[in-house]
């Protein structure tokens, strides 16, 4: 079942971001004094009373964009119209009517849109006689509201839902799996999203820096509900230029951790950065599964070849060995359903409930090898008495031992790697924790 969709639509600097931001309850568009910060469609779900809609946040009409994406922009905007059941048209009541407001009512007239009229930054009850002159635009009276202080945001979800209550919904499925892209800026995520979703859903341009907000996609494939998360692209902290770029790599760092899956985008014609090796060690850490796509596979130099690409990448990027490299060329959707596949089998690797008595078997066969352990001349050997899987994604395995201090960085690595070969979990990464038993400390 679709779920009615609501646009908020206004000038540059109305104040579009704080209101999804406000009716949301947590900060999902970047809000900036800065008229143009918004480009894309950014979206969520709201739920009131077990009722739900889509909000969907747009790029202010009418703006002079410094990268000369304003036709892009507008585009957008048309398509978050063109899918509205209706439109939340937003004003700002310290500025009255200007053209723009006009402009804006005229289009949405020509369109027949339903419309909600909203004056926003009314700050206190004193302002709220400025917003009559508002009716002039057509659309009714205009409800005051402030949506860096909630004012009146109850009554505009009432508003919606009494315009919208013929609508029956139901609350959204749950996508089975989330996938962030993330890379360095001009590595061609938006691209890739764009091709995956089979639509202009994001703006895509050769201008670095052009993704600012981290924007949900919701994908249909076989049946399923996947959430893709195209990001801001990264680049070193030193040339991070104004706060916009700032909370774009926020928001980028945040969804790595909120997705299940990560697709790492490389430029195929670039050698591997700094930026990239930052990306690799912030993936490891939280120790999520991913894929390394190497996009711009087209454009590589001559002679690439791609078994010696993935040896320079195991190379450059160690803590990222066990994942699959995919080569893509997202520009002609090339291997990009090839991927969406071979991200729903890591996404099963890393699921697996391993049986506690299989895992114990792949530890008898790592202690008979003690390859990597380390003789101490006071403490003695590892020891490893019982395993036990204790979570999933990422798949978090507990061991009871004798001393977790004699277990090592190398040694620990050693054991991942053989869990990897041994199981059926080769291409995603394990949480290894090691407690000490209980019952004893045995004599060395």
């Amino acid at each position: 079942m679709s779920l009615p969709t609501i646009a908020i639509i206004g000038r540059p600097n109305v104040g579009k971001s704080s209101l999804l931001n406000a009716l949301a309850g947590r900060m999902i568009s970047i809000v900036e004094p800065t008229a143009g910060v918004t480009r894309d469609r950014v979206s969520t779900i709201i739920e009131k009373d077990d009722w739900y809609f889509e909000l969907i946040d747009t790029g202010g009409y009418g703006i002079v964009d410094s990268d000369l994406l304003t036709e892009h922009v507008e585009m957008q905007i048309a398509k978050a119209i063109e899918s509205a059941d209706l439109i939340i048209f937003m004003t700002d009541i310290r500025d009255g009517i200007v053209p723009l407001d006009v402009k804006i009512a005229q289009l949405l007239r020509k369109e027949n849109m339903a419309v909600i009229g909203v004056a926003n930054k009314a700050d206190t009850a004193k302002m709220f006689p400025a917003a009559g002159e508002f009716a002039r635009l057509g659309f009714g009276d205009f409800l005051c509201v402030s949506a860096t202080n909630n004012m009146n945001k109850t009554v505009l979800l009432d508003k919606i839902f009494d315009e919208l209550k013929h609508f029956d919904t139901e609350k959204p499925i749950e996508p089975v799996m989330k996938i962030a892209i993330v890379g360095k800026r001009n590595s061609g995520k938006s691209t890739l999203v764009n091709a995956m979703a089979g639509t202009e859903r994001v703006i895509v341009s050769e201008v670095p820096g052009t993704t600012r907000d981290a924007v949900d996609v919701r994908l249909e494939k076989d049946g399923k509900i996947i959430l893709v998360i195209d990001t801001a692209g990264v680049r070193k902290k030193n040339k991070i230029a104004n706060s916009i770029e700032f909370y774009g790599y926020v928001r980028a760092t945040r969804s790595i951790h909120r997705a299940d899956i990560v697709f790492f985008l490389i430029d195929a014609t670039l050698p591997i950065s700094q930026v990239d090796k930052k990306l690799a060690r912030l993936i490891a850490e939280e120790y999520k599964s991913c894929i390394i796509i190497v996009n711009k596979w087209d454009l590589a130099k001559d002679s690439a070849i791609t078994e010696d690409y993935g040896e320079y990448l195991t190379k450059v990027l160690p803590g990222l060995r066990f994942a699959p490299i995919a080569f893509t060329t997202a520009t002609e959707a090339k291997n990009v359903q090839t991927v969406l596949d071979l991200a729903g089998e890591i996404f099963k690797q890393t699921t697996t409930q391993i049986p506690t008595a299989k895992l114990n078997k792949a530890f008898e066969i790592i202690k008979e090898e003690r390859v990597g352990a380390t003789k101490r001349n006071v403490s003695g050997w590892p020891k490893i008495y019982y395993v036990t899987q204790i979570a999933a994604n990422p798949i978090t395995i507990l061991m009871f031992v004798n001393k977790p201090k004699l277990f090592e960085e190398n040694y620990m690595r050693f054991i991942k790697g053989r869990l990897q070969s041994i199981l059926p979990i080769g291409e995603v990464p394990i949480r290894l924790l090691a407690r000490p038993h209980r019952k004893l400390d045995e004599p060395s």
